[in-house]
């Protein structure tokens, strides 16, 4: 049973209707730096973790009590990132047997709308131990195109909902459309390209699949290949789009037009998990990373005569990325490296597969690169803010601010951080240092 709930009261009414909302700071500021940028789908404006405004001026200090918050207010269960488009913050939660899509004021933290629907975990097999360590989810990061936001829940429930009021458009059961059996759980972050929603059909054998964004009309399904749990990324080779899907053991282009196979290169590991999403460079090299007895490696795409080639440049099974995002910043390559016993931070030269440097100062991390600076989150709820070189990480500040799992990668507009853990969601100035 659907269940939509559109607060257009007084802030003061919300936030009694919703959750105890601490604030600080000038609104009137914020309001204007979230209305003017966006993040609006899975690794910000261009899918690679990098913020959209290169002049920010991040703090290199902060006073022992930590940066300053701006608001925080509890959240339900689940690890989908926080949007914002247009003055508005969206993320997902679990509340009992409910997925629910929420809409938030990103100057106070204050529900506008909330959009629930039933959601019982079904599911079974390995997915159990999935929800035994993870949590019951949901893992994926909406999608907003024009008007629309478009989530996708751990069971295959996609919804299309008006992203001002939460009034839904259009859904489908992923699982009885395309009567997918076996799935370890919908976790891939859904991508846009033109007037298509595009997402991987939840690791099971159907591969992927393509939406019309205003009707939810099929446009394409690709040809059947079992699918990691890794988000796509969208690329440009020689003129042509290509979408890089993750397999369960190797890595595949695909015609985004119509979902035909182009090319696909093995990428493989015991488990058939390739998680952590493809980083992309302007040199036509392919950086791919994976835990589970897997590694790292580097592929050149070449495009000649309407074919693409895949080149293995090297592979090193000493990096190996788990759940985390890497970041490329020339030819370094940065992530968190581990599988289930210690996390270190490492960087690569990207050309070669050489390990630059590793250290073991964060948990396991998500990233996000502004200017060059590095915004930091690890799973202990540590943020910090640093700059990376070839021989080293420089470390400017540090603070707890979350608890773990903090599995979320972080949201960062302008000079203001929205990050949240599995209770809490909260919006961090990075900017000043003063109390």
């Amino acid at each position: 049973m659907i269940k939509q709930h559109f607060l257009t009261g007084a802030i003061g009414l919300a936030i009694a209707l919703t959750a105890t909302v601490h604030f600080f700071h000038d609104q009137k500021s914020l309001h204007a730096q979230t209305s003017t940028e966006h993040w609006r789908q899975w690794g910000g404006p261009t899918r690679n973790f990098r913020a959209a405004d290169d002049t920010t001026s991040l703090a290199t200090s902060w006073p022992e009590s930590g940066p300053r918050q701006l608001w925080n207010r509890p959240l339900g269960e689940g690890y989908s990132s926080v949007l914002v488009d247009e003055g508005m913050l969206f993320t997902m939660y679990r509340e009992n047997d409910n997925e629910v899509v929420i809409a938030l004021d990103p100057t106070t933290g204050a529900t506008l709308w909330t959009f629930s629907y039933d959601a019982p975990l079904l599911n079974d097999g390995y997915f159990d131990v999935w929800l035994n360590s993870a949590g019951p989810g949901p893992y994926s990061t909406p999608v907003i195109v024009d008007d629309l936001i478009v989530s996708i829940g751990v069971n295959g429930h996609l919804h299309a909902l008006d992203k001002r009021t939460g009034t839904l458009r259009w859904s489908h059961n992923l699982v009885n459309l395309f009567d997918v059996v076996e799935y370890n759980a919908f976790a891939s972050s859904p991508l846009i390209f033109e007037d298509t929603v595009i997402l991987p059909l939840g690791g099971s054998g159907r591969g992927v699949v393509a939406f019309q964004s205003e009707t939810g009309a099929i446009a394409w399904q690709s040809p059947p290949f079992d699918l990691g749990p890794g988000s796509p990324v969208l690329i440009e080779i020689g003129q042509q789009s290509q979408l890089l899907i993750l397999g369960q053991q190797e890595v595949v282009g695909l015609n985004p037009d119509n979902g035909s196979r182009l090319w696909s290169h093995p990428h493989e590991n015991e488990l058939g998990l390739n998680i952590s999403m493809p980083v992309w460079g302007s040199d036509n090299l392919l950086f791919l990373s994976s835990a589970y007895d897997s590694g790292s490696r580097v592929l050149r795409l070449d495009h000649t005569s309407g074919q693409t080639t895949a080149t293995e440049l090297w592979f090193n099974n000493r990096i190996r990325l788990h759940f985390g995002n890497a970041v490329r910043i020339g030819d370094i390559v940065l992530g968190s490296t581990g599988d289930f016993g210690p996390a270190f931070m490492a960087a690569l030269d990207v050309t070669t597969g050489q390990e630059l440097w590793r250290e073991r100062s964060f948990a396991r991390a998500h990233l996000v690169l502004s200017d060059d600076k590095i915004v930091i989150v690890d799973e202990d709820g540590e943020i910090a803010v640093a700059s990376v070189t070839p021989s080293g990480l420089n470390v400017y500040a540090r603070h707890q601010l979350l608890t773990e799992n903090a599995w979320t990668p972080p949201t960062l507009i302008g000079e203001t951080l929205f990050v949240r853990d599995r209770k809490t969601i909260l919006a961090v100035d990075l900017g000043t240092t003063e109390n």
